[in-house]
């Protein structure tokens, strides 16, 4: 089986999903060849796609937004749209077992709530002996060194959520003939872990954000679009679905601005193209940690704020509520730290899992904004933990009882 080109955040929240300022990235190779044209792009100001793009995963992504997942009902953490089971039989070893993770950082907060919401999954199983984790703190090299030292420590089962997806390949891929390996959250360019867990996917967000715009702005709009920074799959996936819906459409891209992250230079470049192209009539963004500080750069200057689409962070959503906001937030739910813990348990008792587990991916609308406004949790807190059951929660996640 081909295993498709890994989406990362990330989102990051990806939801901002990556160690921003800190991070290495694989750089996207300008000319790439796509199935789409480059040069509609560029007249629109979007620019050629991404190395990482594939027409193929493209359309797999889009068609799973409207299948039913397989799995328990209300837990979204375990179902699975459209797998294709593995045999873990050779894996199959009596417990206690010593799990050990390999985590590209903790330096943002979409990072920092579904680190507590796995540690709180691992907390639930008691075959669990020990788990052991190391952070890279957003390096390539560390993170390479870490794997290296996981694997002399005994581990059963190794997950990883690589730091940038091709430099960490060659780290993954000798770990596999040693220990098995669950990939979650960003991608390798290898098929060699028994598992790689996502959500659907950064064409799924990029397309969702997209398609939200065009329906909303009105023909000849002028769109910025927002992004982080290059070279990560899933961030690079995400405006790979938002290009192609873009340049189809009758909206005018007017810029495509990397923000770091940091919402001061996210609020610099709203309010300089808002200067410079007199108005703005919709924001495109690849992850939604900044959504308020591009919100307030049109309540900074005297303007309503145009459509616009976020993530499931609470400030964002209270924001929308509290200004009526025309909005929309595509989600890279945090409730997938919880599955790679599951996973390991699964493939180490022998049980099939899925070689690449797709988990749901819903996005918050204005009908059901209420229901992901959480009374009381902080304002950088994700709303798709899929911890609200867990033990110690509110307060372990920052909220109040």
């Amino acid at each position: 089986m081909r295993v498709p080109p890994r989406p990362l955040l990330m989102g990051l929240a990806l939801t901002a999903l990556l160690p921003l300022a800190a991070c290495s990235s694989d750089k996207p190779n300008a000319s790439a060849s796509s199935s789409a044209s480059a040069s509609s792009g560029e007249e629109n100001n979007t620019g050629a796609h991404s190395k990482f793009f594939n027409q193929a995963d493209y359309e797999a992504q889009l068609a799973m937004r409207s299948k039913t997942p397989q799995g328990p009902q209300g837990k979204p953490w375990e179902q699975m749209i459209d797998p294709e089971m593995v045999d873990t039989a050779k894996y199959k070893k009596d417990g206690p077992y010593k799990l050990c993770f390999s985590n590209a950082a903790v330096n943002n907060p979409w990072r920092q709530v579904g680190w507590k919401t796995m540690q709180a999954e691992a907390a639930l199983h008691k075959e669990i002996a020990s788990f052991t984790a190391l952070d890279a703190e957003g390096k390539d090299d560390k993170q390479i060194s870490d794997i290296a030292e996981l694997q002399g420590k005994d581990c059963d089962a190794l997950i990883v959520s690589p730091n940038t997806t091709a430099t960490l390949t060659p780290a993954v891929t000798g770990a596999c003939p040693k220990v098995p390996v669950i990939v979650f959250d960003r991608g390798v360019d290898t098929d060699c872990p028994v598992t790689f867990i996502k959500p659907i996917g950064g064409y799924a967000f990029g397309a969702d954000a997209a398609e939200f715009l065009i329906d909303k702005v009105e023909p000849k709009g002028k769109i910025l679009a927002l992004r982080i920074l290059p070279g990560v799959d899933v961030l690079e996936t995400r405006w790979s679905a938002a290009k192609v819906a873009l340049d189809k459409s009758d909206l005018d891209v007017v810029g495509v601005e990397f923000t770091d992250g940091d919402a001061a230079k996210t609020k610099s470049i709203v309010s300089d193209y808002i200067q410079r192209e007199g108005k703005i009539d919709g924001i495109w963004m690849d992850a939604g940690a900044t959504a308020v500080a591009a919100v307030e750069a049109f309540e900074d200057a005297g303007l309503p704020v145009p459509p616009i689409n976020g993530e499931d962070q609470q400030d964002f959503l209270q924001k929308w509520k509290d200004s009526d906001l025309t909005a929309i937030a595509p989600t890279y739910p945090t409730y997938q730290w919880r599955t790679p813990v599951i996973a390991a348990l699964k493939l180490l008792k022998g049980e099939q899992v899925p070689k690449v587990w797709n988990l749901p991916q819903p996005k918050i609308t204005q009908e059901n904004l209420s229901t992901y406004l959480k009374p009381g949790m902080p304002p950088l807190h994700y709303a798709l933990c899929g911890c609200e059951e867990m033990p110690g929660y509110p307060k372990k996640w920052g909220g109040k009882e």
